[in-house]
């Protein structure tokens, strides 16, 4: 019989489940519904660790009522704008999350978005699937070609090279904003710009990839919408709370920008109705590290940090 029980906040990949349920008396949430923080105490009782998700509202008041046996709060997943760290650390509870191991697929992703948007793909499904394609025409949902054009970067870490890596495929000349340049082996020709207003007017293309704190928090906002080149095309990959919707929602119908690639959302899965309305939007429902290669190493991560923590040793992906 296992000595420690782990606790999952949600139904994660199966090869996780298997591994965590080798190792641990697992607690699983087998209808994957989403806990609310009384359910996450009350499931917690018998509990070593928790393992949550980053649709789950770890708060202050949550960690204050975690029982006493539970020693770590593993994360799955990279941002923390989700877990309340300072409570954390006055509770005493080990937090980690799963760095590096969705960096290649949330770049995949904010491609894809890219893509989808600069070709007008939504409006060329909805025109497929309602059956109202009448055959090629010459000027038919003419969208933008990559080439060419310069793409703007906000935020440079490891997903964000990754996005430049693959963009440059497509012979985009990158520009990006982070709070401190990359040696020059790491920009690989990228031009760096030391804020986003400088940034911003050079970006026919707009790709975000900063974390959610309350200084990026609606960073994307009227006014810098408005020092876009007109017609440019914005891309969020990253966290919904960057962009302030009602004023992407009105350069979208302005023309300002040309078109959005969005998979994630303030306030998500309830998303700005405005979104729904326009053509000019490709839309994902927060799949950046949505493959199965993905998920099951963000799972294992997740267990590496359990096991560290309940064997005494420090975990590898410690942020409280």
């Amino acid at each position: 019989m296992p000595e420690h029980t782990v606790l999952f906040t949600r139904k994660l990949p199966e090869a996780v489940e298997r591994r965590a349920a080798h190792d641990y008396r697992l607690i699983a949430n087998p209808d994957d519904r989403p806990p609310s923080g009384d359910e996450i105490v009350a499931r917690s009782q018998d509990a070593d660790a928790v393992v949550c998700c980053v649709a789950d509202r770890m708060t202050a008041g949550v960690f204050s009522r975690l029982p006493a046996r539970v020693r770590i709060v593993a994360s799955f997943g990279v941002g923390t704008d989700h877990l309340d760290l300072a409570a954390a650390k006055a509770r005493g509870v080990v937090v980690t999350n799963t760095p590096e191991v969705l960096t290649d697929a949330t770049a995949e992703v904010a491609l894809l978005l890219l893509l989808g948007a600069a070709r007008r793909a939504y409006e060329g499904q909805e025109m497929l699937r309602a059956g109202r394609w009448t055959g090629w025409t010459p000027t038919q949902l003419m969208g933008r070609q990559l080439g060419g054009k310069r793409l703007g970067i906000v935020g440079m870490g490891r997903i964000g090279q990754a996005m430049a890596r693959r963009a440059r495929g497509f012979g985009v000349e990158i520009h990006y904003t982070d709070q401190r340049r990359l040696p020059p082996e790491r920009e690989e020709g990228a031009v760096f710009h030391p804020t986003v207003e400088e940034l911003l007017p050079l970006s026919e293309l707009l790709s975000l990839h900063a974390p959610s704190t309350p200084e990026t928090r609606h960073l994307l906002d009227a006014r810098r919408l408005g020092l876009l080149p007109r017609g440019a095309i914005v891309v969020n990959s990253a966290r919904g709370d960057l962009v302030e919707d009602e004023a992407l929602i009105a350069a979208l119908r302005s023309g300002q920008v040309g078109a959005a690639g969005l998979d994630v959302y303030q306030g998500e899965p309830a998303i700005h109705p405005g979104y729904r309305e326009l053509p000019n939007t490709f839309l994902l429902p927060h799949l950046g590290s949505a493959t199965v290669e993905t998920r099951d190493a963000m799972g294992f991560r997740a267990l590496d940090n359990v096991d560290a923590v309940l064997s005494g040793r420090p975990p590898p992906d410690r942020v409280a």
